[in-house]
């Protein structure tokens, strides 16, 4: 399949600020993410896709050679990269896992082996949080009580029984690898993976634990608190480092990937960082203007001034009164947009029928010229 140009698979012009190529990416990989696409081929090529064009567009060097020479770089040897077809998905979030916060980005892949003798690395788990608003306006701290692995009571996580200890594992001589050598139309070809004797660790242990069978760990129970920061989105995930599984035999602990939530919020539609507040205006307010109180997700209101004639559709913005823009990926908070529109009640009592039609006819209330030409070019382009 033929590649696609690094900005449209991003979504972005070719004036695109560094800010704006983070952002689209990370949109794109939260989407197309292989956690939220179990299974999904076509959401795994689209990840990658996304990656390969955000390795090249937000390092200077290669965007400007990309710019100038395409996808073969300046001598036609491509750009020191990888390509979409063939990239490791731990490779990815161990080159990327800073767009999303934390070690493995958001989704639970570590980085590529390491060679040499390796401690048993504890899983990852993964919790749900649903939040509100005002919750996300303000960060909030959540308490879980998680189910998870933890270091066996009994020999406290060594996975050895009354202290015996452990010794050099014999298949790989405490190496934590092994290699194979192979004979193929090139010549002996060596290759080098981990010990199936001892996971990698480089030693074995000489009398296992009854209570744990040697690997070090039982289930139990934990009371974790997680800071949620202010800002967040649907589809975030946060990453708490070493909250997760208990490593086997005193290894490292896993991590905890918090996927968000939004609560519906009955008041406000969100947009990004900006808030969307609807507003009914009754009638005499918007022809004679006034004061109204506006709600923000602050928990506060505020008094704006309503003009005389005020219409429907107009728009306000009340800048910085929207939701903060979550640390790292902008400054500052968003604006609270109002939309107004103004009440039309459907029933009238006599006296109120009465009033209107004293009005019915004067000039005022027939809408001037300029008026009606505006309302006459919005019908005509919407059926254009």
């Amino acid at each position: 399949m033929a590649k696609r140009d690094y900005y449209e698979v991003l979504g972005v012009d070719k004036n695109a600020t560094e800010d704006q190529i983070k952002k689209a990416y990370r949109t794109i990989a939260i989407k197309y993410h292989p956690d939220r696409n179990p299974g999904n081929k076509e959401a795994e090529e689209k990840f990658k896709e996304a990656a390969e064009a955000y390795d090249v567009l937000h390092d200077p060097q290669k965007r400007q050679q990309y710019d100038q020479f395409g996808f073969n770089g300046p001598q036609g040897g491509g750009f020191g990269g990888f390509n979409a077809s063939s990239m490791n998905m731990d490779d990815i979030f161990s080159m990327f896992g800073d767009i999303f916060g934390g070690r493995a980005g958001f989704g639970g892949f570590g980085g590529s082996a390491s060679r040499g003798p390796q401690q048993h690395r504890g899983s990852d788990l993964r919790l749900k949080v649903r939040l509100t608003l005002e919750e996300i306006a303000t960060g909030v701290t959540k308490k879980f009580k998680v189910r998870k692995d933890v270091p066996c009571s009994h020999c406290h996580g060594t996975g050895a029984e009354d202290g015996s200890g452990t010794e050099t594992c014999p298949t790989c001589h405490g190496n934590g690898v092994i290699t194979h050598t192979t004979q193929s139309i090139f010549g002996m070809m060596q290759t080098q993976g981990t010990c199936p004797t001892c996971g990698g660790s480089g030693h074995v242990i000489k009398n296992k634990c009854r209570h744990c069978g040697g690997t070090g760990v039982e289930k139990g129970e934990e009371v974790v608190e997680i800071k949620i920061p202010a800002g967040v989105a649907e589809g975030m995930i946060v990453n708490v480092p070493g909250k997760g599984n208990a490593g086997h035999n005193k290894g490292v602990n896993g991590d905890i990937q918090v996927f968000v939530e939004e609560i519906e919020d009955e008041r406000f539609v969100r947009d990004d960082s900006d808030l969307i507040y609807n507003l009914l205006l009754d009638f005499p307010t918007a022809a004679l203007g006034g004061d109204v109180e506006i709600p923000t997700i602050q928990g506060t209101k505020l008094r704006v001034k309503m003009e005389p004639g005020t219409q429907p559709g107009k728009t306000l913005r009340l800048r910085g009164k929207g939701l903060p823009a979550v640390q790292g990926y902008g400054r500052g908070n968003g604006d609270l947009v109002v939309n107004i529109s103004v009440y039309v009640p459907k029933t009238l009592s006599r006296e109120e029928k009465e009033a209107i039609e004293k009005f019915k006819h004067s000039d005022n209330f027939q809408g001037d010229a300029a008026t009606k030409r505006s309302i006459f070019q919005r019908f005509k382009n919407y059926f254009n």
